[in-house]
């Protein structure tokens, strides 16, 4: 085949269209967002709500978020960092965190909108996909109230991939828990069989009460106590066993759901010890550079001496 050298004319450049700065940066994928945010024209401004979850290296952030024509606005937010208040200071990134992260969210939203009452959510954590069809339409909470309906948000993942058994599962699954109408189905679950098209409702409890973490810590203990050492040192630090993991996570969802309202906030005080130093005037600075001239000048004249 011939080397053919491809032409870009001056209309080509003339027409080409610069694509929007998050999407050149590949954080923002615009085509999944319009269809999160757009609304029906006749419901007259009335947000959609989006259950925003993030992964950091080290935390977990599930935020409530709606757009508007200036940017967006958070309702509320929650973040894994403050799980240690809870009772839980390990393990802050894995699938039974962004459970109680997503958990956590959703009562906080609840309270502050005031349906913490009248939607408890899952208190029995099963695995399974809670819904009901209530005036001809289905809403994935386990009662509807026939004054105040649920609060529906609608999961954003991001850029991130929706492959089957992804954390952002796990923190969607503990905010439907928490009270919330987010629709959803057991397909991206863990425990669900894409094959048979079967889903294990009981493997999927089980990675919430982080059974995957303490049967990978039993079976590093046997077989290589220096890496379970070493991979588990905060674990052992915290004084955190294999076997105490379901108990843990099981007090983290009852203090959850006892006290969900975020911590005071500290007022920030700066350090007024630091002075910062005067500035040199101009001729400061130049009797400061003819110093240092005549000093080296010195320096050299001594040595020539020797």
């Amino acid at each position: 085949m011939p080397f053919v050298k491809v032409q870009k004319s001056r209309a080509y450049f003339s027409r080409y269209q610069v694509k929007f700065r998050r999407r050149r940066e590949g954080k923002t994928d615009y085509r999944q967002r319009k269809r999160l945010c757009a609304q029906d024209k006749n419901k007259y401004q009335s947000p959609k709500y989006r259950l925003v979850v993030r992964f950091s290296n080290t935390k977990v952030t599930c935020q409530i978020a709606y757009a508007m024509i200036d940017g967006d606005r958070i309702l509320c937010q929650a973040s894994s960092s403050e799980l240690p208040r809870y009772g839980l200071s390990v393990g802050l990134k894995n699938y039974a965190a962004a459970y109680c992260t997503g958990l956590l969210v959703a009562r906080r939203l609840l309270q502050k909108v005031g349906l913490d009452e009248v939607y408890e959510g899952n208190t029995e954590v099963d695995g399974n996909v809670v819904s009901t069809e209530y005036d001809k339409k289905k809403y994935y909470v386990d009662q509807v109230d026939d004054d105040k309906r649920p609060f529906r948000a609608l999961l954003d993942v991001g850029t991130k991939a929706t492959t089957t058994g992804c954390r952002i599962f796990g923190a969607m699954k503990g905010a439907a828990d928490g009270g919330l109408d987010v629709p959803h189905s057991e397909k991206r679950f863990p425990g669900y069989d894409r094959d048979t098209k079967e889903y294990d409702a009981d493997m999927h409890r089980e990675r919430i009460f982080g059974g995957h973490v303490s049967e990978y810590m039993e079976y590093l203990e046997e077989e290589d106590n220096q890496k379970y050492q070493e991979h588990f040192a905060s674990y052992i630090k915290n004084e955190v066993a294999a076997d105490g993991l379901e108990e843990l996570y099981e007090s983290v969802h009852e203090k959850i759901r006892e006290d969900p309202s975020p911590s005071e906030k500290n007022d920030f005080e700066p350090d007024k010890s630091f002075k910062r130093k005067a500035k040199l005037s101009y001729d400061e600075r130049k009797a400061r550079v003819q110093g240092k001239k005549d000093a080296k000048k010195a320096e050299l004249a001594a040595d020539d001496d020797e």
